[in-house]
C-alpha cells in the first residue's frame, strides 16, 4: 500500500466517528444465524464478538455493560465458557 493510498484511506475513515467504526466492527463480527452452528464453539469468533459488543458499549458511557461483554470475552478464552445448545433442537413440533 503507498502512503497515498493510506493517507487517502485514513481521511475516509475521519468521517465515521468511533461509535460508528465500532458498530460496523460489531456487524462484521457478528455471528449470523446462517453461521451458527459453524461458529458457535469457536472460542476466537465468540471472543471476537464480545470484545467488539464491548467497544461500542464503553464509547457510549456504559461501563458495565462494556465489562460484562468483556468477562464473557474473558470466559470464551479461558474456557470456562462454552457454547449453549441450538434452541431449535430437541423441541418436538406439535
Amino acid at each position: 500500500m503507498t502512503q497515498s493510498t493510506e493517507q487517502l484511506e485514513n481521511q475516509q475513515l475521519q468521517e465515521f466517528s468511533d461509535l460508528e467504526l465500532a458498530q460496523l466492527l460489531v456487524q462484521r463480527l457478528s455471528i449470523t444465524e446462517k453461521d451458527w452452528h459453524k461458529l458457535k464453539s469457536n472460542r476466537k469468533a465468540r471472543a471476537s464478538e464480545q470484545v467488539a459488543a464491548a467497544l461500542v458499549y464503553l464509547l457510549k458511557d456504559q461501563k458495565e455493560e462494556a465489562l460484562q461483554r468483556l468477562t464473557q470475552a474473558t470466559g470464551w478464552l479461558d474456557r470456562s465458557l462454552s457454547a449453549p445448545p441450538c434452541p431449535t433442537h430437541g423441541t418436538q413440533k406439535t
